[in-house]
């Protein structure tokens, strides 16, 4: 297994193996192409666990996070909150640029998005290229769009899969890397609220390991792949994303980071308008 472990931080030198990060993001849209190439029309028109978006909103909207990804540079603000981006809203106006396009073209721009995306990004990796970029919480390193974009298409896929009643067939690798950036930047929206987490958290499962949360004026994850008896890893990246209670993600977490941690799924399911 790769990495054994993980660093992520807002100050300094974030660790996450990028280069294998590009494998696991290409095996993950492998097995949800795979998936979506047996699908009809009735399932491309299908609820997922996102509301008003049906499995072909989801699958274009993973389009436009690949498009928009391989844009991003030094001078690209996207996805500035400070210009007006809005996770609930943005993405929704993103999706008018493809109203009416058929499902096999969407399949096809997702092949190509994705492919331009992690070819661009095996060649930043081989120049050792070192840049960063703004990301919804401020500069990261610009490898960290990638795992954004990664975590982005994780919880997207389960979305559409589990809103069908199928399994997600996702890997230890895969889980972790979701699990890892969905605590991380829990972390720092709870940070921005003025509410440090220092939690060390054992999950089980699919990409469980230790997860030691440390924040304070920066937020520091670091990720041990021990393998640990808790609750799934997988179902905590929902909770923290908002798709499932963090109350139940986390019932061995005290009451004070449950709240901490639940300030990004919380904004997540507010109503539009409300901050």
């Amino acid at each position: 297994m790769r990495p054994a472990t993980l660093l992520l931080q807002t100050e300094g030198k974030c660790e996450i193996d990028a280069e294998h990060l590009v494998d696991v993001f290409g095996d993950q849209r492998q097995r949800f192409l795979t998936v979506l190439e047996g699908f009809d029309a009735d399932d491309w028109a299908a609820p997922t666990r996102c509301t008003d978006w049906s499995a072909h909103d989801v699958v274009r909207h993973l389009c436009d996070a690949s498009a928009i990804a391989s844009r991003a540079g030094t001078d690209d603000r996207t996805l500035d909150v400070t210009v007006g981006f809005d996770p609930r809203v943005t993405p929704r106006e993103w999706l008018t640029a493809s109203t009416g396009e058929p499902p096999a073209a969407t399949l096809e721009r997702l092949v190509a998005t994705t492919d331009e995306l992690l070819a661009l990004v095996r060649d930043r990796l081989a120049q050792n290229r070192t840049f960063d970029v703004l990301l919804p919480y401020g500069s990261m390193d610009w490898t960290i769009v990638l795992l954004h974009v990664y975590w982005d298409s994780w919880i997207h896929e389960r979305d559409v899969l589990l809103a069908r009643g199928n399994e997600h067939p996702t890997d230890d690798d895969a889980t972790l890397y979701a699990t890892s950036y969905g605590l991380f930047i829990a972390a720092v929206v709870a940070s921005m609220f003025g509410d440090p987490v220092n939690e060390n958290l054992k999950l089980g499962d699919s990409g469980g390991g230790v997860f030691d949360l440390a924040s304070g004026g920066d937020v520091r994850l670091t990720v041990d792949r021990m393998t640990r008896a808790g609750q799934p890893a997988a179902q905590v990246a929902d909770a923290l994303a908002g798709r499932s209670q963090i109350a139940t993600a986390f019932d061995v977490v005290p009451t004070s980071s449950r709240a901490s941690l639940s300030h990004l799924a919380d904004f997540f399911n507010a109503p539009v308008g409300q901050s």
